[in-house]
């Protein structure tokens, strides 16, 4: 069963195109099958995938949903929250 979470952006411009890099960076780093969301019911985005990442244009206030599944699901997922709630680093 896959886990989920979510957060909301704070960082001023929401999921551009840096954030969006750092993201999936972070995803990347797990085996664990991430995904994204703007509603919790969809639809998911693979967060591991860059130009899937930025097409969701998420604006500062935007409540991510994540959907996370595998071995190193746990700590994925308190990953992307912690990345999230740092903005990114722009905050």
């Amino acid at each position: 069963m896959p886990l989920t979470a979510s957060a909301v952006l704070v960082n001023k411009v929401g999921l551009h195109a840096r954030p969006s890099v750092k993201l999936t960076q972070c995803a990347k780093k797990f085996v664990a099958k991430i995904e994204l969301a703007l509603a919790e019911d969809g639809p998911w985005t693979d967060a591991k995938s860059p130009v899937k990442v930025m097409r969701v244009k998420a604006p500062q206030g935007a409540t991510l949903h994540f959907r996370v599944a595998g071995a190193d699901g746990e700590a994925a997922l308190a990953a992307m929250l912690a990345l999230v709630h740092d903005g990114f680093g722009e905050v």
